[in-house]
């Protein structure tokens, strides 16, 4: 059975809720009062009985993280993953760059280092899903420096 999520406005919830509170003290119990009620609004029981629980939290009558403050935790786990994302991508570019800048500060004449270009040759780019093409480099393997000797030339 295939059923789809049925959205309830949030004046149905809040006339929900409030019949509920209303007609609480007319049945034994909070899920008597909310079985009896569920039928004429249209959900069923659990759902309109997690309505109430939310309502009684928010307003401090029920011990529970309220609604305001789990939007708030929600917005920080996505803003700390946001900034560990961009430290990741920070950390591969310095280390990239790092390396580039290492190879740009020889003076040594007999020892061939790689230039930026063919660095760049060793690096990657990947394409992330839904932010900007991050430069990943290539590591574990390094230019070894080539000397007349090891090329076989003599002076």
């Amino acid at each position: 059975m295939n059923k789809r999520p049925h959205r309830f406005a949030p004046e149905v919830r809040e006339r929900a809720v409030r019949m509920v509170q209303e007609h609480r003290a007319d049945y034994p119990s909070l899920w008597a009062a909310v079985q009896s009620i569920a039928p004429k609004i249209g959900c069923t029981a659990e759902t309109l009985q997690e309505w109430v629980k939310r309502t009684e939290i928010d307003a401090g009558q029920r011990a529970g993280t309220t609604t305001a403050e789990m939007q708030r935790i929600k917005d920080l786990e996505r803003e700390v993953k946001e900034l560990r994302r961009a430290n990741e991508i920070l950390k591969t570019a310095s280390a990239f760059f790092a390396l580039v800048g290492s190879t740009a500060n020889s003076n040594d004449k007999g020892v061939h280092r790689p230039s930026p270009r063919q660095l760049w040759g060793r690096a990657h780019l990947q394409s992330t899903a839904n932010g900007p093409i991050v430069l990943l480099a290539s590591c574990g393997k390094t230019t070894q420096p080539r000397t007349q000797e090891s090329t076989g030339q003599a002076r």
